[in-house]
């Protein structure tokens, strides 16, 4: 009975972690610190835009998102066809080069962007104007698609991300 019992719990957990891939290789994309080029790639490929994720090592939200909802397939692979995806440290002092082509840090790229706690989730369009921005973890993964839906179906002009999600 105990070994009949197991196997089917893992009967059902099997497919949840054959889904669990790591998000540093398969949700954001590499680094090279231009998000002026950034954008121009974004535009070659098709992309809706640009999503930043403002992290910091020590945050335990952001620490969850990671290790529940962006190192989802579904959700990597959703955010993949409409984003090219960055992380963004906010007390680093790597280089990088703005969407207005200022050569600046992450920590004053992210102080210039109002990010003031984490995670904060920032999308920019292919012109790199901020369209969407949302303050600490979403709920689920279910939340974090519906906000990527919200900037990809260009929701975000006509109402707020509380009133597109009371609507789904």
């Amino acid at each position: 009975m105990r070994s009949w019992l197991l196997a089917v719990l893992m009967l059902f957990t099997l497919p949840a972690w054959a889904e669990a891939r790591d998000p540093a290789t398969n949700f954001f994309q590499p680094k090279f610190g231009d998000l002026q080029a950034d954008l121009q790639e974004a535009k070659k490929q098709g992309k809706k835009g640009i999503f930043l994720f403002f992290e910091m090592d020590d945050c335990p939200f952001c620490a969850r998102m990671k290790s529940t909802i962006l190192n989802q397939a579904d959700v990597q692979d959703a955010y993949r066809a409409n984003f090219l995806l960055f992380p963004v440290d906010v007390n680093g002092d790597t280089e990088l080069t703005d969407f207005q082509g200022n050569v600046t840090t992450e920590k004053a790229f992210a102080f210039a962007n109002r990010v003031r706690a984490t995670p904060t989730l920032l999308f920019f369009d292919l012109n790199g104007k901020l369209v969407a921005r949302h303050t600490g973890p979403t709920k689920d993964s279910a939340e974090f698609l519906l906000l990527g839906n919200y900037v990809a179906e260009g929701a975000y002009a006509s109402q707020p991300f509380v009133k597109y999600k009371q609507g789904k």
